[in-house]
């Protein structure tokens, strides 16, 4: 498998990318969860810690993957009728947003309530905003609120990547898979 893109399917890279960041994003949405499930403070201020440092590690993988997309080439888009297409690509983009915006939430909120950030106990990035004890609700709210919106669209991207591959039998999704080739679909090469 290449590393780049190419007209058939998603590279490595992306492809690495697109599983690394789904895994990091579910997992510590379940985390964050769990967290009130500690069974003492202390343990509820740890877990606290890691789930802030994953989720400043999904933020710099974002950046990265970002960084790549621009630089890589998109694999043309399956045929399909124009508002399947419109819908993907409003939900891919939304999809970005959330990625960004769930971690800076969660910054912004850890940065009003005036606690040290620290990835992995390895160093402490700055707070984006001064101690604001009256914002702090408002920001936890955003936080979780965004974390919904992006499970909502992430079922409708799965929903729809399964729809593609169970009822269309098309390449949407084995183009993304880590280890099939696209071709077994209707769409595979000498079918159109």
């Amino acid at each position: 498998m290449s590393l780049r893109n190419n007209d058939r399917q998603w590279g490595a890279v992306a492809k690495f990318f697109h599983w690394t960041m789904a895994l990091g994003i579910l997992g510590n949405g379940v985390f964050g969860l769990m967290m009130d499930l500690a069974h003492s403070p202390m343990q509820k201020i740890n877990w606290l810690a890691i789930h802030k440092s994953i989720g400043l590690t999904l933020l710099a993988l974002f950046l990265l993957r970002l960084l790549w997309r621009m630089a890589d080439r998109q694999p043309p888009p399956e045929p399909g009728p124009r508002w399947q297409r419109l819908a993907a690509r409003l939900t891919h983009a939304t999809l970005y947003l959330l990625m960004a915006a769930m971690p800076l939430s969660g910054w912004w909120f850890n940065s009003l309530a005036g606690k040290p950030l620290q990835w992995f106990k390895q160093f402490n990035l700055p707070a984006l905003v001064s101690r604001n004890d009256e914002l702090t609700h408002l920001a936890h709210g955003a936080h979780e609120t965004l974390f919904w919106l992006l499970i909502l669209v992430l079922v409708a991207h799965v929903g729809a990547a399964l729809k593609h591959h169970l009822v269309d039998n098309d390449d949407v999704l084995r183009r993304m898979l880590p280890f099939k080739r696209p071709g077994s679909g209707s769409t595979a090469e000498g079918d159109h």
